[in-house]
């Protein structure tokens, strides 16, 4: 099944990617971790989207009460030269769901998401 942005999945180390770019990424973010540069890299990390008294709910025919929103980044790492941790999500494109999502999260967490 082709993705609708053209998106071609790839593999490497036995991992699924969604795209050629975020395995790219992955493969240079994995030499840096080698020659330590950074640190504690993490795959997809998920940020939940409001709060659990006050959650974001999406609602659909499947899921009529709603389920809890999140966003799913690409990659988490420490920087050990800018001493900062760091979000990245890689896009070839940013739909306007993606940027709210973001801006959300952005808010919610107090982090700054590095598009690649």
């Amino acid at each position: 099944m082709a993705h609708k942005y053209y998106a071609q999945a790839t593999e490497v180390d036995g991992i699924r990617f969604a795209s050629k770019k975020e395995a790219r990424r992955y493969s240079e973010l994995m030499l840096l971790w080698k020659v330590e540069k950074i640190a504690k890299l993490e795959l997809q990390p998920r940020y939940l989207l409001g709060t659990d008294e006050n959650p974001v709910l999406l609602r659909s025919a499947r899921y009529p009460k709603g389920r809890r929103s999140s966003y799913l980044a690409d990659f988490k790492y420490y920087d050990k030269e800018s001493f900062s941790e760091v979000v990245e999500d890689v896009k070839g494109m940013d739909t306007p769901l993606s940027k709210l999502k973001r801006a959300v999260v952005e808010a919610q967490y107090g982090i700054r998401i590095v598009l690649v």
